[in-house]
């Protein structure tokens, strides 16, 4: 017999961004692993095209191994403020089925992760997990983050970004600024994208151009960025206010460099804990910590970093405020690791998620 104390998860997924397939493996990831006699999953789809899904296309969306452990919905709506989301081809009513507890927004990208559904869910008096709409525009633009983190003093390589439209206006003012600020090898990276999506590593001056040209079909914005010869690092935060480091992992790429082949198609290896001196853990979980900070990160996160091979110096490369939860992603494993297992992991977001929620709405927003 069913528990009537389950928690009513529900669980937004898929999106318009290019990481829409990592975001459905991502949501089948959670619910396969969640127990149904304390969850009663609620599966929201948004497809490719933006729309949201109705209840019959969310059961095509997700794999047939969680089929039967989540209920379909075509619509997401508030308990508290009765504001209703719908399929504009949805035709379901409520039912018998209160409103979710709170929603995992489990979507990668712009139009998800960027600011834009966490806004969406404030609007809507929707309860979720994960970082507000600050921290998370903010953890989705590079440039910006780059800044916060060098006011807070963190370690940040060297970057420059360029309006997309006119990157390559003037090809020899651009090769003259690489060679000057970075030399070789450079990264041009779409500013607000995830998972490598656009990403090239360029080698030598003849790279350049074509480089820069497709990452701009990506952004407004590209920024090139001084590639070094380092190892992989990352480490996940956990909490509020008074948040918390795993240990960290480190990643050997089946590629020259993580990029999304080497993330999602031929994937890459993972040790966890990474063999690197304690020192070195230390001052990773340190920054790690300072960076999600810094943005004003809330619930979750994963810091990506760079061990320097020659000299050993620790650069902070970016911060994730909605990492990955397919079987392969580094967050639910650095966790597993530091002693956090999967559903505690879920639990633990879901109850700093509502704490996060309470403290907003105690808060004055008129005189």
């Amino acid at each position: 017999m069913e528990s009537a104390a389950r928690t009513r998860l529900g669980i937004i997924f898929g999106g318009r961004s290019g990481e829409h397939e990592v975001s459905v493996t991502s949501a089948a990831s959670v619910i396969e692993a969640l127990d149904p006699n304390e969850f009663e999953i609620f599966a929201i789809g948004i497809k490719k095209s933006g729309e949201l899904a109705a209840a019959s296309e969310v059961l095509k969306m997700l794999p047939n191994s969680v089929q039967g452990r989540f209920v379909p919905r075509g619509f997401l709506e508030s308990g508290e403020s009765k504001l209703r989301l719908t399929s504009g081809a949805s035709k379901e009513a409520p039912g018998d089925h209160p409103a979710p507890e709170i929603v995992f927004p489990l979507l990668h990208g712009p139009y998800g992760e960027d600011g834009t559904m966490q806004g969406l869910l404030e609007i809507a008096g929707v309860p979720y997990i994960g970082c507000g709409v600050l921290a998370s525009a903010v953890g989705m633009d590079k440039d910006f983050m780059k800044r916060l983190f060098l006011q807070a003093g963190l370690p940040v390589l060297p970057w420059r970004v360029l309006p997309s439209r006119d990157a390559l206006a003037d090809l020899s003012a651009l090769k003259n600024l690489v060679r000057k600020e970075f030399g070789y090898p450079v990264f041009s990276k779409p500013v607000s994208l995830g998972s490598s999506v656009g990403v090239r590593k360029i080698h030598d001056e003849g790279e350049l151009e074509e480089a820069i040209r497709l990452t701009a079909q990506f952004d407004r914005k590209v920024l090139i960025e001084k590639g070094i010869d380092a190892r992989e690092l990352e480490c996940g935060v956990l909490g509020n206010d008074d948040a918390e480091a795993s240990v960290v992992g480190e990643i050997f790429p089946s590629r020259e460099f993580y990029d999304y082949d080497a993330k999602y198609v031929n994937p890459s290896r993972l040790e966890i804990p990474a063999c690197i001196e304690e020192s070195k853990s230390r001052e990773i979980r340190d920054l790690a910590l300072r960076a999600f900070h810094a943005i004003d990160g809330s619930g979750l996160s994963r810091a990506d970093f760079f061990a320097e091979r020659p000299t050993g110096k620790i650069w902070i490369n970016e911060i994730n405020t909605m990492p990955g939860f397919t079987p392969i992603s580094m967050y639910s494993k650095v966790w597993a690791a530091t002693g956090v297992c999967f559903e505690e992991l879920v639990r633990r977001l879901i109850r700093l998620g509502l704490e996060r929620y309470q403290e907003r709405r105690g808060m004055r927003i008129s005189a």
